[in-house]
């Protein structure tokens, strides 16, 4: 496994090709850029991303040694599961595509839901799989891992909605893209990791307290820092089959530490948990 970081970590007002500079200073194996709305941050892609604006990130990523490994946004936001948001839907899927093809990256983030305001948990399965579905031979043309994430939207409750929703869409090219710390709130990783197996294609991990236990409430906190048990979760991506990057998608919280040490500070951490 390697070390990558999500652009979302790094400081919002940092350009380009400095947030380059300071991930690859830190250490880490590669970058995870995000699509958010435009003049979100220097360091983000967008929707009016060009061809021209994908040239200077490869020149950035060749100079530095710092492969983009992946795509994740901002912008999903229910529009998978209503049907009448996949226009917008399959846009950004896209985009996330041209994305990840001109920049070397290997795999996408999207995020199923949408449902509320009568619009019901079933419903919203059914139209997220019918969107994936209608969509999987030009994904698996294109050649890009279209990974699902369990997010905090009450979508994926338990590793068992995860799998039977990405086998329900019946692509190898899409499937699981896991969240390590979303689930600890309520459930425990490893067991989602056992569950998932093969389906897991991309990683991200951050770390969560409980207060006392499962459902008790808690806080963010850095990686190896909570209630996540990383000698048992890393283990278990192995037998899973899975020696992809772990990209770590945590925001500096000390307000006294610069965010050149907290670069440091994570690549440290997710290099650590990755020899268990």
């Amino acid at each position: 496994m390697k070390t990558a970081l999500n652009a979302w970590t790094v400081e919002k007002s940092l350009p380009m090709a400095d947030t380059f500079a300071a991930v690859a200073a830190a250490g880490f194996a590669g970058i995870e850029l995000n699509i958010d709305r435009d003049g979100a941050s220097p360091h983000a892609l967008s929707m009016a991303t060009t061809q021209a604006d994908y040239e200077g990130i490869r020149t950035l990523s060749a100079q530095y040694s710092l492969p983009v490994c992946s795509i994740s946004t901002s912008l999903w936001g229910g529009k998978m599961g209503i049907a009448a948001h996949h226009g917008d839907a399959e846009a950004l899927l896209f985009k996330q595509i041209e994305a990840a093809s001109a920049l070397g990256a290997d795999g996408v983030l999207t995020v199923p839901g949408g449902m509320g305001d009568g619009v019901s948990l079933d419903a919203v399965r059914r139209t997220s799989i019918d969107f994936l579905r209608a969509h999987r031979d030009e994904i698996e043309r294109r050649g890009i891992f279209v990974g699902v994430e369990n997010v905090w939207n009450g979508f994926f409750l338990s590793p068992y909605d995860m799998a039977t929703f990405i086998d329900a869409v019946g692509s190898p090219m899409i499937g699981a893209y896991l969240d390590a710390g979303n689930m600890l709130a309520f459930s425990t990783p490893e067991y989602w990791i056992e569950v998932l197996g093969a389906r897991i294609g991309k990683v991200h991990v951050k770390d969560y307290l409980r207060s006392k236990g499962i459902n008790s409430g808690g806080t963010w906190q850095d990686i190896t820092h909570g209630s996540a048990d990383w000698r048992a979760i890393i283990p278990a991506l192995r037998a899973a089959g899975y020696d992809g990057y772990l990209v770590g998608e945590v925001f500096k919280a000390d307000a006294e530490m610069s965010y050149t040490d907290y670069y440091t500070k994570v690549a440290g951490e997710i290099g650590e948990i990755i020899t268990y």
